[in-house]
């Protein structure tokens, strides 16, 4: 019954991809015995990939896929070998495993406080046949975080709010992934300095209102802002998250970039945003 479930779910994606295009990058194992549990669903990511989420639970966005892809255009920009890269507060692990598709012979690691995320990352990592490369440490990132200053590249998708500027969900995973409960982006900053080496690279995003958080949680752990980019999710719109690129110690001040505009006013992808998307692996498609 297990097989069949496999089965069926892996010929249900092969069905939503286009029947012209190949997914790019390294080919997951897909072993056919690993299927979702009643309350889990398996989706596509980057390339052959995919990640099992909870139906009802945290679930990977946008943010997600543009803080890897920018992680991965700030180590190109400087020239980086990526042997070992970090993401802080990994969750289910969506981050994490884009950057490590993007990456095939680095070693990454992950902290996270959630086991339930955990588990669903473990069970990713398994199924896109990475385990001997993809370790996935138990912790608040606060007090696990690895302090040896050698990653080449750090990640982290902090959470947006205080606890007292909303109701924190009581669905597995979602408060933790929205609200400070373990720490703010001010934490992902001193994490993410006491990892980095001399020549890494680190990418954040943050919510446009916390833009100057990021900044000063920055200078405060002893990095600079390199560059950073507001996000528009629609033409005319206001940005609502921004990236950014970091590195340790002091340098030139931060080079502002133009917005990225993820959909027209039509509601179309831009031409820019499916650029990104084919570049992370994701099928062509202008809806």
């Amino acid at each position: 019954m297990i097989a069949a479930m496999s089965a069926t779910t892996a010929a249900a994606r092969r069905a939503r991809l286009r029947a012209d295009w190949t997914p790019p990058g390294p080919r997951a194992a897909a072993p056919p015995e690993l299927a979702p549990a009643v309350d889990e669903t398996l989706d596509a990511l980057s390339g052959d990939w995919c990640l099992f989420q909870l139906r009802r639970g945290h679930r990977y966005s946008a943010d997600d896929l543009l803080v890897a892809w920018y992680a991965g255009e700030a180590a190109r920009r400087s020239g980086l070998t990526v042997g070992r890269a970090l993401d802080l507060g990994s969750g289910i692990g969506s981050v994490g495993m884009m950057v490590a598709w993007q990456f095939p012979d680095a070693r990454c690691v992950t902290v996270e406080a959630q086991d339930r995320s955990r588990e669903l990352a473990h069970k990713s990592a398994r199924y896109n046949g990475i385990l001997d490369r993809y370790d996935i440490r138990a912790g608040d990132l606060r007090e696990a975080a690895p302090a040896t200053r050698d990653f080449d590249l750090v990640t982290g998708s902090p959470p947006y709010f205080d606890v007292e500027a909303g109701v924190v969900s009581d669905r597995p995973q979602r408060g933790p992934c929205r609200f400070e409960l373990r720490g703010g982006v001010e934490d992902y900053c001193a994490a993410m300095a006491r990892a980095l080496g001399p020549e890494g690279r680190g990418a954040l995003v943050m919510a446009t209102a916390g833009r100057a958080r990021v900044f000063e949680g920055a200078a405060a752990a002893g990095l600079r802002v390199v560059r950073w980019r507001p996000v528009v999710f629609k033409e005319g719109r206001t940005p609502l998250i921004d990236l950014f690129e970091l590195a340790p110690g002091a340098g030139e001040p931060p080079a502002s970039e133009d917005a990225l505009v993820l959909r027209a006013a039509d509601d179309t992808r831009t031409v820019e945003f499916r650029e990104i998307r084919l570049h992370m692996g994701f099928p062509p498609g202008a809806a």
